[in-house]
């Protein structure tokens, strides 16, 4: 029992001492401007806040420069739902779901899927798209629709 005691403070006071050197620390730490700068593109975010209104004219994120095409944003953007009718989205090439829709108008249309509507999210989630953009998707979609 003499030994466990003699051992526990052996431990105790080694503990201590090797915290007491890994602290010793003190002060601020300085870094070098190169230092600086490589910390600060690390932690730099990902990416920039848009506001709304920033958002719905927006440039397209096409490499060219260009618009995209009402197809390519179609399938991009919105063959998820719009290829399998998920969540009551009206299915491209099935002329019956999109009848009751277009008698709205294709203002209305245009609007739903630039503000989203019911289960759409705006802009369907293609936040990179300019209005043009979605309305050609929606034209694309209404003629493969016909």
């Amino acid at each position: 029992m003499k030994n466990l005691k003699l051992f526990a403070l052996c431990t105790a006071v080694v503990s201590l001492l090797t915290l007491g050197a890994c602290s010793d620390e003190k002060g601020e730490v300085k870094l070098s401007a190169e230092q600086e700068k490589a910390m600060s593109e690390r932690l730099a975010p990902a990416g920039e806040i848009s506001l709304v209104g920033e958002v719905s004219n927006a440039p397209a994120a096409d490499s060219s420069g260009g618009s995209r095409s009402g197809e390519d944003v179609y399938n991009t953007s919105c063959k998820t739902c719009h290829g399998s009718g998920m969540a009551g989205a009206p299915k491209y090439g099935a002329p019956e779901q999109w009848t009751a829709r277009l008698e709205k108008g294709i203002d209305t249309l245009y609007t739903h899927a630039i503000q989203g509507f019911q289960g759409m999210p705006p802009k369907g989630l293609c936040m990179d798209c300019s209005d043009d953009e979605l309305k050609a998707s929606v034209d694309y979609m209404l003629d493969g629709s016909k």
